[in-house]
């Protein structure tokens, strides 16, 4: 009876003790990935010029191109989608001819789960060589296994075969710190990318919300001005699926302000009615509305840290060669990313504010004394760059004035 309790014990701990030891083993103390979620301006202008450049509008049926990616770009792409969907960090490293993926998870307990694969291009396409759990390695074929899986899961099947299929030749250049993608263009690839980004429940909420906007513009005379809390007060909905319609109606009054045709997103939207032109203002400034709602657009869909590198990408170039670096403006686009974030982590708060009333002073903060129209001989002069301390000091300043409204409290 001894022997057979001993049998029982040994069966029963042997699986916790070895499932205690992988734990151990596949954790770390130490992150290998610890940084924040921020995106460079830098990165936002990589992007921006690539896309310029390759643009799938312009591209013929079975033509070949070859793109150099820069690989920070890459880098802080990883760590975007590690953040906003594995709530994880992540990072991209060139070694040699090959790209290595990293990703850490932080645990309870000040430990990390540490996770690494080795790609090469192997005949043309990316195979993993290496990979690797905290200190454990991976059988290669189980990572290739698991990605299809989720790929499969995710219901992306037909999306990546075409991507698969498109590109010729992946290789690694750590001198120029890039990764060329050699690919044949198909058009088909462009419309699966529309087909993803929008399902037709979506689709059909934009419609709604572009409804909505052409009917509350329907009798006002062009050109007339209406402020923009009103516009949010009758567009944003105040029950039913905030969160879903109201990031709708934000898309569609962002596309509207940026005179940019939705229809490129959304084909079908050449049918929608149009909406008349109006001056939408916010704080007396048709400006400041436009960036107020593109940054609070681009932060319900693509998350905070996109629509904060972009926001000063603009202010940057402008400093370069347009009106000057205004912190009025980029207090406008601080503004519009915390009502984004608000609707997102707190549409009832929002919701109840727009049914008392919504005024200009509850979304933007004073602002007349904030510097602007800074070129970029002025801007370096008083600031240097926007790594600085001083205009770390102001972006503090300008949150500070931010943290007094009770909306984004």
């Amino acid at each position: 009876m001894r022997r057979f309790l001993k049998w029982l014990a040994i069966t029963l701990l042997l699986p916790l003790t070895i499932a205690a030891a992988l734990i151990f083993f596949a954790t770390d103390p130490q992150a290998l990935v610890d940084r924040g979620d921020a995106i460079s301006p830098a990165s936002v202008a990589q992007a921006k010029h690539l896309v310029a450049a390759n643009d799938p509008r312009r591209q013929q049926a079975g033509e070949i191109r070859t793109v150099a990616v820069p690989a920070a770009l890459i880098d802080e792409g990883i760590n975007y989608v590690a953040g906003r969907y594995l709530h994880a960090r992540g990072a991209f490293a060139l070694t040699d001819d090959a790209g290595e993926v990293r990703i850490t998870f932080a645990l309870p307990g000040r430990r990390f789960l540490n996770l690494r694969a080795l790609a090469h291009g192997i005949e043309g396409k990316l195979r993993i060589v290496d990979a690797r759990l905290g200190s454990i390695p991976v059988p290669t074929t189980f990572v290739e296994f698991a990605i299809a899986r989720t790929v499969s899961a995710l219901g992306f099947d037909r999306e990546w075969r075409l991507a698969e299929n498109a590109i010729q030749h992946i290789s690694f250049n750590q001198d120029h710190a890039t990764v060329s993608v050699t690919y044949t263009w198909e058009p088909g690839i462009l419309d699966r990318a529309r087909a993803v980004a929008l399902s037709p429940e979506e689709i059909a909420r934009l419609r709604e919300a572009r409804l909505a906007l052409a009917a509350l513009f329907a009798h006002r005379a062009p050109g007339s001005r209406i402020r923009l809390s009103e516009v949010l007060m009758a567009t944003l909905p105040v029950s039913g699926a905030p969160i879903k319609q109201g990031r709708a109606s934000l898309l569609v009054l962002s596309s509207y302000l940026a005179d940019k045709d939705l229809a490129a997103l959304v084909p079908a939207a050449r049918n929608w009615p149009r909406v008349p032109w109006v001056n939408i203002t916010l704080a007396g400034r048709h400006d400041l509305a436009q960036h107020f709602v593109i940054s609070a657009a681009l932060a319900a869909w693509a998350g905070e840290p996109v629509a904060d590198a972009i926001g000063l990408y603009k202010e940057l170039e402008d400093a370069h060669h347009g009106s000057g670096f205004s912190f009025i403006d980029l207090t406008a686009d601080r503004a519009g990313t915390r009502f984004g974030e608000t609707l997102l982590r707190k549409p009832e708060g929002l919701l109840e504010t727009i049914k008392k009333a919504l005024s200009d002073e509850q979304l933007l903060p004073v602002f007349n004394d904030l510097p602007e129209d800074l070129h970029e001989p002025e801007f370096k002069r008083r600031f240097e760059s926007h790594e600085s301390p001083q205009f770390k000091a102001m972006a503090h300043e300008i949150e500070r004035r931010l943290d007094t409204l009770p909306l984004y409290r």
